[in-house]
């Protein structure tokens, strides 16, 4: 096998060559103290003119973890983010927990305190934070919320470690990784560090689905009279989604983006039928639900007693999370690149003995999916004229404008009505495991896999301001990556305000004019903060002057420069 050697230098040489051999891009960093060893040899490597990821000055830690995650999501490969210690690793954990939840792979790296006091080690302790900042676990931070942590003993196991990381984080399921690098390790001298290219440590295939247990989805699914399919991450791999489609279409099999983190079905087909399953679930006798992890909400609506589930997924039964008792008669593990061609296939072999059944589905559906067009075409007409801006009305503004090939980032907590996507990889909601603040950093990760797209971030005014808009444009503005960001501002914490009408729907709170806690001083100008690092900043007040706003903003976005809209809104 080919080899490629370093001949002199340092283990930081050695590392940062490895992690561009390995199709690292860039490495988004937070620097400090423990950074001295990197620093020296990225201003080597530019000197020499050697390949190395891309050094990327991110001053808040949750928008390199971010900007790491958006990436991949474009692109398929995994990219570094390096911190500053244990408060740099706490200041990424809200990032690192989605991404843990949304199963998206990330190299999260950090330094760790110098471990020498005395001697004559290279990068030995030189200043006092290096005393009070060492923990007895830094890894510890992390370990619930990674698939694998580790300390860089040396420099002899590099190769290794570094191909055991990706590959454990790109092993289904995806998910985060974390190692600490002495600052002693990093800063050591080499006569010599050989690696191979490429590497021998493969990344294991993905697993296929029991063929036996697909027989037995597809006898369910053949002997149904209204089967239907809920989703919230079928489309994390773009071709997934027409493998959906394929299925669902032939066979006439409604499906639901439930809360949906990716466009998972085109709008467009007849079998899209919107984000509400529990209309459904009273005729519903057969429902698989697909890479998808709250299918249903049991306080609210579930499923009819008898129908049977059936769970798909590459950890269908979602092992980490504590608790989930969601029914499941069929539980079949596998990615959807090998479960959905499977489960089409056996129901080929079963369509005749369905077939009149799919065709009345089919007629059923084709119906129902004109009555959800008109009761949105009815609800826009209520919403277009609303005051305050009615939170449809900014969804259909921006659908107008988007076109079909621009990317959406959705971190605003309001129903995605009026939001049409038709390609895969266009839409974007993440922040899985419920730390706010991840819109911003994603639509720059986004932005640098795919510099030629128009992307929009829409987030509401609490992620705003979650999403550290300072460093956030900061990027925008230093790493030439013109971002749209659409604030929708109705001026409260509206999940808080509606959960707590939830479960007290007569109590004080509800009763009152303003639940504490949950409302923003009204009148603050988020559109100031742009301006701060030279982009461009709108405050929108009516719901007519909302077209052109837009397209003012996209004029500048296309000219380069970054551009916020702060549009003033009800709650819907």
């Amino acid at each position: 096998m080919a080899t490629k050697t370093i001949a002199s230098g340092t283990i930081a040489d050695a590392y940062l060559a490895l992690l561009a051999d390995r199709g690292i891009d860039y490495l988004f960093a937070n620097a400090g103290t423990d950074f001295a060893p990197l620093i020296e040899a990225y201003a080597k490597a530019q000197a020499h003119g050697t390949k190395v990821p891309k050094p990327v000055t991110v001053p808040h830690e949750n928008v390199a973890i971010a900007m790491a995650q958006g990436y991949y999501l474009k692109t398929g490969r995994p990219q570094a983010v390096m911190v500053h210690v244990n408060v740099g690793t706490a200041n990424a954990i809200c990032g690192l927990i989605n991404g843990w939840r949304g199963n998206i792979p990330v190299l999260f790296t950090a330094g760790r305190t110098p471990y020498s006091e005395e001697g004559a080690l290279m990068g030995m302790r030189s200043g006092e934070i290096h005393w009070p900042q060492e923990m007895r676990d830094q890894r510890a931070m992390v370990r619930e919320f990674v698939k694998w942590d580790y300390e860089l003993p040396n420099g002899e196991v590099m190769e290794s470690v570094i191909d055991r990381a990706l590959n454990i984080a790109m092993s289904e399921p995806m998910g985060p990784v974390y190692m600490t690098l002495p600052r002693e390790v990093l800063a050591a001298p080499i006569a010599e560090f050989s690696y191979q290219s490429p590497s021998r440590h493969a990344t294991p295939s993905s697993a296929f689905p029991d063929t036996a247990a697909i027989d037995r989805a597809a006898d369910m699914l053949a002997g149904a009279e209204f089967p239907l399919i809920i989703t919230r991450a079928a489309g994390r791999h773009e071709s997934d989604v027409t493998k959906l489609q394929a299925l669902a279409e032939r066979f006439a099999i409604p499906v639901f983006e439930r809360k949906h983190h990716y466009m998972s079905m085109p709008w467009d087909s007849p079998m899209h039928l919107g984000s509400n399953p529990e209309s459904y679930f009273d005729m519903a006798d057969v429902i698989v639900v697909l890479e998808c992890d709250v299918p249903w909400v049991p306080k609210h609506k579930a499923p009819r007693e008898g129908t049977r589930i059936i769970h798909i997924g590459a950890d269908p039964i979602f092992a980490n999370y504590p608790l989930r008792g969601f029914a499941c008669d069929l539980a079949i593990t596998g990615v959807l690149a090998g479960a959905l061609p499977a489960l089409t296939e056996a129901l080929g072999a079963r369509e005749k003995t369905a077939s009149s059944r799919i065709e009345a589905r089919r007629k059923t559906l084709g119906e129902a999916k004109e009555k959800m067009r008109a009761r949105l075409a009815a609800n826009l007409e209520k919403q277009k004229n609303g005051s305050p801006i009615h939170p449809g009305w900014i969804n259909h503004c921006i659908n107008r404008v988007k076109g079909d090939d621009a990317i959406i980032v959705k971190e605003a907590l309001t129903p995605s009505e009026h939001l049409n996507f038709t390609k895969p990889g266009t839409f974007y909601s993440l922040g899985q495991g419920g730390a706010l603040g991840w819109g911003l950093g994603t639509a720059l990760g986004l932005k640098a896999a795919a510099p030629d797209k128009l992307v929009i971030c829409a987030v509401g005014d609490g992620s705003y301001m979650f999403g550290n808009p300072i460093p956030a444009h900061y990027v925008g503005k230093a790493e030439k990556l013109p971002t749209l960001t659409v604030i929708y501002n109705n001026e409260m914490w509206n999940a808080v305000r509606r959960n707590t009408r939830d479960v007290y729907p007569d109590g004080y709170a509800a009763r009152s004019n303003q639940e504490p806690l949950t409302y923003f001083e009204p009148g603050t100008h988020y559109e100031k903060a742009v301006e701060a690092l030279d982009g461009y900043g709108e405050k929108v007040e009516g719901a007519d002057a909302l077209p052109a706003a837009l397209d003012r903003a996209i004029d500048q976005v296309a000219r380069g420069r970054q551009a916020v809209l702060n549009v003033l809104c009800g709650t819907g």
